[in-house]
């Protein structure tokens, strides 16, 4: 009688060399890249469409059309992968991503543009997830770290190179380029990664796809994201419509967990859920991630604002935030396969976060005069929380089946997209709620010398909320259960 399990060593694949490892990578980070790309090379670019189009009101659905999809296709896209193996989802990804890029180029209306934004997001959200998947599946957890850092490698990319495209195409050539450069990228990254991915050992683990819990997941996401978008900017927070969204997306969440339970094969299953490492990591990653993205969001209002720099000046200020989270990762990743314990990296790194961003808050109207000491406490910062991203990502791959990683992953991925999300409008919020300026609240009025006072003391309370964002990450750090990191790539565990 065979007892083996699906996530067993019986078939356990030979170690691939560090020849195929290296072909892999390559192939998944451009797919990355692409993905990551996408969601910062238009945001210079959108002033410039809304022109065209003679559309400005819209111009806010160009980015919530695709963060909508792209959160919502995460935690799809994972459960698709452990099912399919991760190569054919790839390759659905990154021609639903040029699909949705054709359609943005050749749009002849704000509504295709939105669609075709639509379009991207729904291949482009797993991109990230899958990457990270792929490695979980070639690579034992010891090793792993390192490879981490690479990923935080090509975030930095597309988070500076990303706007100065964007701006660059707008101003000088055709707003569409930002759109037809997704072609090349992504021709060489589906060539390199699909032939490269013929490397990997088999993944595919029959389980039944939840449509049902899928869609409710999908609804409340959506719903969640539209009330974070439009709170504060288009609708206040008090109006029916924000207050209405919300409830719609606490009743659909209520009805999901309800699915979660009564499922046969859920979406989510309940032992990755229940896994206290997965809930620990996936909290912790959710803050570090979301202080992160919200600060890179709202930091150049200050920078322009209070210090008043140029927006070229503010983009290399904040390279010091951007660069930091990478050699904090880089530094971790390395770290993690050489040391037994590899929890105290983290919290040391989160707690000098914290410092450096308490620093931040207690001396944010002293800052506005000393740029090169912000940029200081700024790579602190950045290289603080960069420990907290590798480390999450390994913890949990390691925790689970090889059957589940995908889902796992995806977990882990979407609720940083909604710890994101949240943290981002919460922010954001902070400041338009304490500035007064008798009306509505313009951009424009914000970086006028004339409010510089206002701007640092909101910012105050910014860096403190961002100290206490971090707080509960390094929390959720010290409660996690820290387990040794295993040397091989599969597990012995059943998957059920």
């Amino acid at each position: 009688m065979d007892t083996r399990t699906p996530g067993s060593d019986a078939h356990a694949p030979e170690k691939l060399s560090p020849a195929d490892i290296r072909a892999v990578l390559t192939g998944v980070m451009l797919a990355m890249f692409l993905g990551a790309l996408d969601q910062t090379i238009v945001s210079t670019a959108l002033p410039t469409i809304g022109v065209a189009f003679g559309d400005v009101e819209n111009l806010p659905w160009i980015v919530t059309a695709y963060l909508l999809t792209a959160t919502a296709a995460t935690p799809l896209v994972g459960k698709l992968a452990d099912i399919h193996g991760p190569r054919p989802v790839l390759r659905v990804g990154i021609a639903l991503f040029l699909v949705g890029s054709v359609m943005c180029a050749l749009a002849p209306s704000m509504l295709w543009l939105i669609i075709g934004r639509a379009v991207q997001g729904a291949g482009g959200g797993g991109l990230i997830s899958l990457a990270q998947t792929i490695i979980g599946l070639m690579v034992a957890p010891r090793e792993r770290g390192r490879y981490q850092a690479y990923f935080a490698a090509v975030f930095m990319t597309s988070s500076i190179s990303g706007p100065v495209l964007g701006g660059f195409f707008a101003e000088h050539l055709h707003w569409s380029l930002i759109f037809w450069i997704n072609l090349p990228i992504g021709l060489v990254a589906a060539f390199a990664s699909d032939r490269a991915l013929r490397r990997l050992p088999p993944h595919e683990h029959p389980h039944r796809l939840d449509f049902i819990g899928a869609l409710l997941m999908c609804a409340a996401t959506t719903a969640l994201l539209l009330a974070l978008s439009w709170g504060g900017t288009q609708y206040a927070w008090s109006s029916p419509v924000v207050l209405g969204l919300l409830g719609l997306s606490a009743l659909l969440w209520a009805s999901f967990a309800v699915r979660i339970f009564t499922a046969i094969e859920p979406l989510l299953p309940l032992s990755v859920l229940a896994n206290p490492v997965v809930a620990a990591c996936v909290v912790a990653a959710a803050f570090a991630m979301g202080t992160m993205v919200g600060l890179s969001i709202e930091i150049p209002l200050y920078l322009e604002g209070v210090q008043h720099l140029s927006s070229s000046q503010s983009g290399v200020t904040l390279i010091a935030l951007m660069a930091g989270v990478v050699v904090g990762a880089s530094l971790t990743g390395r770290i993690m396969g050489r040391v037994a314990h590899y929890k105290p990296i983290p919290l040391v790194g989160l707690s000098c976060a914290i410092a450096a961003l308490a620093g931040m808050a207690v001396l944010s109207e002293a800052l506005a005069t000393r740029p090169a000491a912000f940029a200081a406490l700024l790579a602190v910062a950045g290289i603080g929380l960069g420990t907290a991203l590798p480390v999450t990502t390994v913890a949990i791959q390691n925790a689970v089946p090889i059957a589940q990683i995908g889902t796992a992953t995806a977990v882990m991925n979407f609720f940083r997209s909604l710890g994101s999300a949240v943290l981002t409008a919460a922010f954001s919020a902070i400041v338009l709620g304490l500035i007064d300026v008798g009306g509505e609240v313009s951009a424009q009025m914000l970086i006028e010398k004339g409010m510089a006072d206002q701007l640092a003391a909101a910012f105050h309370w910014v860096f403190a909320a961002s100290a206490v964002s971090l707080g509960v990450s390094l929390l959720a750090i010290v409660l996690m259960e820290e387990r040794p990191l295993r040397t091989t790539v599969h597990t012995t565990s059943a998957v059920e």
